[in-house]
């Protein structure tokens, strides 16, 4: 394809994946109102992103068999579809336990873009060149943070928070548009690919087989779960205690959003000279020493809001290594049941993600210890993870070469 077509895919393929992430940052400004507007506090509004968070955990693996059986777009236009009713129900509602349940219905729609966008690289890209699209496709994600509060804190300033749901229903219906006109079709449907329960549940178990799939899978759903944690207690660190604006808050998840820019575009020059998994090794060791040092510095009141901001930057910095080149390595044995990989690779992630705001929400205590706290934890479990699994398969396999030698001499 030309430079102009490739561009134009990225395009396509990055909003896909962005549905959720700006559904998750946008409405982030208005938690306090909405917590005023509904009588409740902003901890149980919180819970909301959880909800979030666990309907994505859920309708990833739902996805991955559909998209596999009837192709990519059938499914992405029934996901679609769900989230824009969705949508508008989480802008109808008048209760905190609703907008909960909206919120995971909207989620169980629009998961279905970040599970087909990883499919779709899969598809239409050659083996070498996906870390370095997968690499763009989180340049675009990571634009969404930039944009989405930043938009959602004026929105919500001037209109109200409802209005943030009708705009991201609106969104939706142009991302619609696009697949339908412009997007490739993809991997074709296989008829072969049964939705029975057992037969769902085998292809499960053949990609949870691959040493490689659990280990960079496991290690990158919990590296890219620490802006979760992020996420889930900004606003209150932010608004409730440094006392910043709506519009002041999404300026400064604009500026550190930044930071996983700079980063991705970084990941594309170091994949030249370094390979995926030199380049994640590195990045948490280096996100562990940064998180760790989040921690001491809260908890000794080193940081003002200027200098926290500035470690968080250097922290979410990593973000942009780990994501893409976790993503590649987790999908690169696969052919035949890459949307299925794609389902169990991106529910751990959300569901990683689901677990740690729930646990920031559980641990809010007026400080950001919760937050920071959950961020160097993710990068330290993670580095760990990535060790151990390596040095299993690594010494899995010397075991085997031993053994194949002696069958050979006896």
């Amino acid at each position: 394809m030309s430079r102009k077509q490739y561009s134009f895919m990225i395009l396509i393929l990055g909003s896909l994946a962005t549905i959720s992430p700006f559904s998750i940052d946008m409405y982030l400004p208005g938690f306090p109102r909405i917590a005023t507007d509904l009588n409740t506090t902003i901890d149980k509004v919180q819970l909301s992103l959880t909800g979030y968070l666990i309907g994505i955990c859920i309708g990833q693996i739902i996805y991955g068999p559909l998209l596999d059986r009837f192709g990519r777009k059938t499914p992405l236009y029934a996901g679609l579809a769900i989230y824009i009713m969705a949508s508008i129900g989480c802008a109808m509602t008048s209760s905190v336990e609703a907008l909960v349940v909206m919120r995971f219905f909207q989620a169980i729609g629009g998961c279905v873009g970040l599970v087909s966008s990883q499919a779709l690289v899969s598809d239409l890209f050659t083996k070498d060149k996906r870390a370095e699209v997968f690499s763009m496709i989180t340049l675009v994600i990571a634009v969404s943070p930039m944009v989405a509060p930043t938009i959602g804190g004026y929105v919500t300033a001037a209109f109200g928070w409802h209005w943030v749901f009708i705009i991201l229903a609106f969104i939706a219906l142009l991302i619609i548009g696009a697949i339908y006109f412009f997007l490739p079709t993809g991997k074709m449907p296989d008829n072969t690919v049964s939705l029975k329960p057992q037969a769902v549940m085998n292809s499960f178990l053949t990609v949870l087989r691959q040493p490689q799939f659990l280990i960079y899978t496991m290690a990158g759903g919990l590296a890219t779960a620490a802006p979760f944690a992020y996420i889930a207690g900004s606003s209150d660190v932010f608004m409730n205690i440094y006392k910043v604006s709506e519009q002041q808050y999404g300026w400064i998840f604009a500026f550190l959003a930044v930071a996983m820019i700079g980063s991705t575009q970084l990941n594309h020059f170091l994949l030249k000279k370094y390979n995926s998994e030199q380049i994640i090794k590195t990045t948490l060791l280096y996100q562990s020493v940064v998180g760790t040092l989040l921690v001491l510095g809260v908890y000794n009141n080193w940081y003002n809001l200027y200098t926290l901001i500035g470690m968080m930057f250097i922290f979410l910095t990593g973000q942009g290594l780990t994501g893409p080149n976790t993503s590649a390595l987790s999908l690169a044995p696969f052919k035949k049941h890459t949307g299925s990989a794609s389902a169990l690779m991106g529910s751990w992630r959300m569901g990683a993600g689901a677990i740690i705001s729930i646990i920031v929400s559980v641990l809010h205590n007026n400080t950001a210890i919760p937050m920071v706290g959950m961020m160097a934890a993710c990068s330290l479990v993670s580095l760990v993870i990535l060790f151990v699994g390596n040095a299993t398969v690594n010494n899995s396999a010397r075991n085997s070469d031993v053994e194949s030698e002696v069958s050979m001499l006896l």
